[in-house]
């Protein structure tokens, strides 16, 4: 059988734009100051998402502004690259 293979098509944004990224750490970390340290002094909103079934890993959605897509992809590479983030989407 033939596998179909689908066309990926590159993500089409127009910046500057509010980008949001989905991270995942240890309870208890101080993870404002972590995205202090990577974002400098870029402004940014950070919520708490949710919590895991046992309680050892909070989830947090952190919005800012990118100014382009390398900008955008920089700054995923770095948190994930972060030892206390143990998961970026």
């Amino acid at each position: 059988m033939a596998e179909k293979v689908e066309n990926l098509k590159e993500l089409e944004l127009e910046y500057p734009c509010d980008w949001e990224y989905r991270l995942i750490v240890l309870k208890g970390t101080n993870i404002t100051q972590i995205i202090e340290n990577i974002v400098d002094k870029r402004e940014f909103s950070l919520v708490t998402s949710k919590n895991s079934k046992n309680g050892k890993y909070e989830s947090f959605s952190l919005k800012l502004l990118v100014h382009n897509d390398e900008d955008r992809k920089t700054l995923y590479e770095t948190f994930k690259r972060a030892q206390e983030i143990k998961f970026v989407l």
